[in-house]
């Protein structure tokens, strides 16, 4: 690859950018597409989308990209100066988002190391031919052709220009960039770097042009360059005004003899100004200007990688601990320490505000993730010929950037489903008296801890009786299906390879992706419950919680180990009396409770632990909750709730072991090991 791109934080900033440019764009085209092809600020948005996008890469020599952002900036500039009236708007969306996605592999190829190395030749064409066909069909606009630049000189062509010359020719140009767009060095040198394929010689001014310290001269100065070529001035300028983020080019012609004579003895040359660099402050002028620098001048925001985040989590976490193991010595048993007491109080609100802080820089809004579900929307019913109308509730809500990336593929699959499986045609719903046009609401909103995400249509819902006539089939339901509750039944459409679709589609129908969603969700400690009404819609609920990193847990006993049930799965906990026990026919112990019964897990029979305590009238219940199943654990003491830090249990053990129902482990006050127990997990052991 480049040297020019070999920077890693110059790539990674281009990255960064270019994909908030791309889904900036993506979300611009969807209205676009509802709207007006016309309307002023969407194009003028997309222009200036697509002119920083071309530049940007053409700086990075990502020549694919630049070229095929080049011809959506020729369209738009035509748009935007003409004003059309004859736009197919459905074709112009189609061209954009197809150019969307080319960016989006190139930028993916990019994240992975590899480069970006498809061409866009064709797809660039296509668009080139609808600016041909738009001017046709709007003679009255005439064959535009786009400056250079808008209201800024850009050159000085001498009186005599001459189109093209064999014979040697001496040039001189001294270029300035635009105010603001940063790392001009990098960009003086593309330009020197392109100008070699026309010239054979260059002298430019200041040397060494890619060095960090020259960035601050050009700013100011510009930077000069001396050509010795056989090329016309024609095309050395046109290969000038080519340049990123021009603002003005000072270009003429150097007689011959002059020339040769600089070329021969570059050290005479002498500019034809006074070299200005940029004045350095003292650390008291910055101090002055600080204090009477407005307020409104102050950044309040900046960027900060994610694994600096995650470290900061990391070092948090561990101090939680090390608080616990403080507060919580064993040395300290049946000591009456009352300014110890005191003071660990405090620590323990400090620990807190400092836990809840850093908890709020890791949180961003689920509206990043929602808003792409639009253009799912829009693909899949376009395809499949529906009209569906997407609404989103409560995008500003906020969690834990691990969390969101582990939700984008479910809820993209959900998506799916509705618009495929639940959504019927226009006609079909005319008929039952509905409107032609699907709805699908997505809508997030907080619950204590934990976040609740809303997947609804007003589709065709789920039929209660082809789901059982299916579970029998693939063998899922092993009693009367009359005593099956209506969630029940709807659930079952969350096991691996069940599907009722008849036809293979390229959406859905393969019997997979539901499955995968309750994977995904139960890495992150979430869980899915689906209610539906038939020829009413469906709901799907996603329970997801805040954050991953440290969670309230209950600390429990069972002879000598610890474990630990996350607080959210905790229901209640109790003795239980020897009236409530009962047995299932297969001799499974149970217990009754509120008129339902529940079953009982003995946790030391699970893990194969010695304990004293075996008579459940001996023990303490902990009744948890997941996925709308209820279950009982069976532990010997409850030693408290504190916050834990979750911490992943060690490869060598998930590689060699074939535990069950543990979620991770975490560390004690008193310096123990303590195992999370995953409540779901312990059902299937």
């Amino acid at each position: 690859m480049s040297e020019l791109f070999s920077n890693a934080s110059m790539l990674e900033m281009y990255i960064f950018e270019t994909t908030q440019l791309i889904e900036q764009l993506e979300n611009i085209i969807l209205e676009v597409e509802k709207t007006n092809a016309q309307d002023e600020d969407y194009v003028n948005e997309i222009f200036r989308i697509m002119h920083t996008i071309k530049g940007s890469s053409a700086m990075m020599l990502f020549d694919s990209i630049s070229n095929l952002a080049h011809s959506i900036e020729d369209l738009f500039y035509f748009i935007r100066d003409q004003k059309p009236t004859n736009i197919n708007n459905s074709n112009l969306c189609d061209l954009i988002f197809e150019a969307i996605d080319f960016i989006k592999v190139e930028l993916a190829k990019l994240k992975s190391g590899d480069k970006p190395d498809e061409d866009s030749s064709q797809l660039a064409l296509k668009i080139k031919e609808f600016l041909l066909v738009l001017k046709e069909d709007n003679p009255d606009t005439g064959d535009i052709i786009r400056p250079k630049s808008e209201a800024k000189k850009q050159y000085y062509i001498a009186p005599d220009l001459k189109r093209e010359t064999s014979a040697t020719k001496y040039y001189f140009a001294n270029i300035k960039f635009e105010k603001g767009c940063d790392m001009e060095n990098i960009r003086a040198y593309t330009v020197i770097n392109n100008l070699k394929n026309v010239s054979e010689d260059l002298i430019n001014i200041p040397e060494d042009i890619i060095e960090d310290d020259k960035a601050d001269y050009i700013k100011v100065n510009g930077f000069d360059v001396y050509i010795k070529s056989k090329s016309g001035e024609k095309e050395i300028i046109e290969l000038l005004n080519k340049t990123p983020f021009l603002e003005n080019i000072d270009f003429r012609n150097i007689e011959n003899g002059e020339g040769e004579e600089l070329f021969k003895k570059p050290d005479t040359i002498v500019l034809e100004k006074e070299i200005k660099y940029p004045k350095v402050e003292t650390q008291e002028e910055k101090a002055e200007e600080k204090v009477s620098a407005p307020s409104h001048s102050a950044q309040n925001v900046i960027s900060v990688s994610v694994p600096k985040l995650d470290q900061l989590m990391d070092l948090v976490g561990e101090m939680v601990i090390a608080e616990a193991m403080v507060t919580q010595n064993p040395d300290l048993e049946d000591l009456e320490l009352e300014n110890f007491s005191k003071s660990a109080r405090q620590l323990r609100k400090i620990t807190n505000e400092l836990q809840d802080i850093v908890m709020s820089i890791r949180m961003v809004p689920l509206s990043t993730t929602f808003l792409k579900m639009y253009r799912i929307v829009r693909d899949i019913s376009k395809k499949q010929k529906k009209e569906v109308e997407l609404q989103l509730i409560g995008e500003e809500t906020e969690v834990d950037k691990n969390i969101i990336e582990h939700i984008g593929d479910p809820l993209m699959h959900l998506i799916r489903n509705a618009v495929d499986h639940g959504i019927e045609d226009g006609d079909t719903r005319e008929a039952k008296g509905k409107n032609r046009a699907g709805k699908i609401t997505l809508e997030a909103k907080n619950v204590g801890s934990d976040v609740l995400i809303l997947i609804k249509d007003d589709g065709k819902g789920l039929n209660r009786d082809k789901l059982i006539e299916k579970g029998i089939e693939k063998g899922l339901i092993d009693k009367d299906p009359e005593e099956l509750s209506d969630k029940e039944v709807y659930n079952l459409i969350l096991n691996p390879g069940f599907s009722t679709k008849e036809n293979v589609t390229e959406f859905s129908g393969r019997g997979v992706g539901m499955d995968v969603v309750v994977k995904n969700l139960e890495e992150i400690g979430g869980s899915i419950v689906v209610d539906s009404a038939e020829d009413k819609g469906t709901v799907i609920t996603l329970k997801i919680p805040l954050t991953l990193a440290i969670i309230d847990g209950m600390n429990v006993r069972v002879g000598t180990s610890r474990y630990t049930i996350p607080i959210m799965n905790v229901k209640e906990s109790f003795r239980p009396v020897k009236e409530q026990l009962i047995k299932d026919p297969d001799g499974n112990e149970m217990i009754m409770l509120r008129g339902r019964s529940h079953t009982i897990y003995r946790l030391h029979q699970l893990y194969n632990v010695e304990t004293e305590i075996k008579d459940l009238t001996e023990g303490i219940l902990v009744v948890v909750e997941q996925n709308e199943r209820t279950s009982c654990i069976l532990v010997d003491e409850l030693l408290g709730q504190q916050p834990v830090v979750v911490k992943a249990l060690p490869n060598y053990i998930k590689s060699t072991k074939n535990i069950k129902g543990l979620g991770g482990c975490t560390l004690l006050g008193d310096g123990s090991i303590s195992l999370i127990l995953d409540v779901n997990g312990i059902e299937y052991i």
